[in-house]
């Protein structure tokens, strides 16, 4: 049976290093869930990739990703897919030491079922 990890929001995905890369769709949606413009959302919020192909959220100070307020994400309703699709869709090895999504056993319909709630899309399921 596949594992889904259903995430409880402890946002530890949030504030790890790394790059979160952002669409332009995604860009739109975040900068009008924001009330501002999407050139506002880009000078304000994103910078270019480390690869220089796109472009990425910005870090606060302390590394966390520039959306995590306390403990909550601002743009939760419009987050990026990237961030979505954690821990389901990707993850790296030892995620699980910082991350406290629960793993449930589940059949490959009802992983397929939540994958496509918590991320918005319809994937097959992993071969175990």
């Amino acid at each position: 049976m596949p594992i889904f990890w259903q995430c409880d929001r402890c946002t530890a995905c949030c504030r790890w290093p790394g790059q979160v890369r952002v669409t332009d769709e995604e860009i739109a949606r975040m900068a009008v869930h924001l009330g501002i413009t999407e050139e506002e959302f880009i000078t304000g919020y994103t910078r270019v990739t480390v690869q220089r192909n796109g472009l990425a959220l910005t870090d606060q100070a302390d590394g966390s990703c520039v959306f995590l307020k306390g403990g909550d994400c601002r743009v939760q309703p419009v987050k990026p897919q990237q961030c979505r699709d954690f821990p389901n869709l990707w993850n790296f090895p030892g995620f699980e030491e910082k991350c406290r999504a629960r793993p449930m056993d589940v059949p490959a319909d009802e992983w397929r079922r939540l994958v496509q709630k918590a991320t918005g899309r319809d994937v097959e399921p992993p071969r175990t």
